[in-house]
C-alpha cells in the first residue's frame, strides 16, 4: 500500500518574504496529488493575523481532508494560539498531544495520531498508521532533551518495534545531529538525502524532515518547486512517498 504523507511548517499561512495572509497559496504550495496525510506546524487558531480563523479547518476543507487533529502550544499576544495539526483522507482514531516543553523555554510538543488506512479495492481489514508531528526547539541542547522526553513517552514506548510510524515535521536541525545520536539507533530510517527548505525562497538551511521506522518504507522524498512554494510560508513543503509493508 503506497500513501503521500507531507510536512509543512506553514508559517501561519503568512508568506515569509510578502507577509500576506493567503492560506489558499499553502494548498498552491504543496500541490497535486493532495497528500493523504498532511502534518503541519505553526498553524493559527484564533489569532487576529490570520483573521481569528481556526486553520486546522480552512485547509482541511481546502484540501479536502475530512479527518483533522489539532493542539495549540503558544499563546498569541491579542488572543489566539498557534500550534502542530495533522490532516486525512483516512479516519484518525487517537489522538495525543504530548508535551515535551523544557522548564523555561516557550511550550512545544508532539501530537500524535494513529491513522487508520484502507488501501483502494483492499479487502484486508485497515491499517495502524502512527503519525507523529512535531515543531522542535531552536538550539542543540533543547532539541535533544525534547526528543529523549518524546521517546521515553508511553504514546512511542508502547508501540510495537514493527509497527508503521511516521515522525516529521521542522526539526530546527539544520546540521543533522539528532538522526545519528537519537533516531537511528531506535530503528528509524531518514532520507537518503536532507533537502533544504529554509527559507522558502532560497533555500539554503535543511530544518524539515520525514522518517519512518516498523512496516513503513520511504520510497522517496521531495521538496516542492511550485512558484507558491517559494512565497506562501518560510519554509518548503517536504512530500513524501511511503509503502506500508
Amino acid at each position: 500500500m503506497r500513501l503521500l504523507i507531507a510536512s509543512y511548517n506553514i508559517h501561519k499561512c503568512i508568506g515569509g518574504v510578502d507577509r500576506r495572509y493567503d492560506p489558499a497559496r499553502v494548498c498552491d504550495a504543496v500541490g497535486s496529488p493532495t497528500p493523504d496525510i498532511l502534518l503541519l506546524q505553526e498553524v493559527d487558531e484564533g489569532a487576529r493575523r490570520s483573521r481569528r480563523h481556526r486553520q486546522v479547518d480552512v485547509l482541511g476543507d481546502l484540501f479536502g481532508l475530512p479527518h483533522r487533529a489539532f493542539f495549540p502550544n503558544v499563546a498569541v499576544r491579542g488572543g489566539g494560539h498557534y500550534g502542530n495539526a495533522i490532516l486525512s483522507r483516512f479516519p484518525i482514531t487517537e489522538v495525543v498531544n504530548i508535551d515535551v516543553t523544557v522548564p523555561g523555554t516557550k511550550r512545544r510538543s508532539v501530537l500524535h495520531a494513529c491513522v487508520r488506512v484502507r488501501g483502494a479495492g483492499s479487502g484486508r481489514p485497515p491499517r495502524a498508521l502512527h503519525v507523529f508531528n512535531l515543531h522542535l526547539g531552536l538550539t542543540h541542547h533543547l532539541r535533544v532533551a525534547q526528543m529523549r522526553q518524546f521517546l521515553s513517552s508511553s504514546a512511542f514506548v508502547g508501540l510495537h518495534h514493527q509497527t508503521p510510524v511516521v515522525l516529521a515535521g521542522d526539526f530546527n536541525d539544520a546540521r543533522a545531529r539528532l538522526g545519528n545520536m537519537v533516531l537511528a539507533p531506535l530503528g528509524f530510517r531518514g532520507m537518503a538525502k536532507r533537502l533544504r527548505t529554509f527559507p522558502a525562497v532560497a533555500p539554503v538551511r535543511r530544518l524539515d524532515a520525514i522518517w519512518v521506522r516498523g512496516d513503513a518504507e520511504l520510497l522517496g522524498v521531495r521538496r516542492s518547486t511550485l512558484p507558491a512554494a517559494r512565497w506562501a510560508s518560510d519554509h518548503r513543503p517536504l512530500i513524501a512517498e511511503l509503502r506500508l509493508r
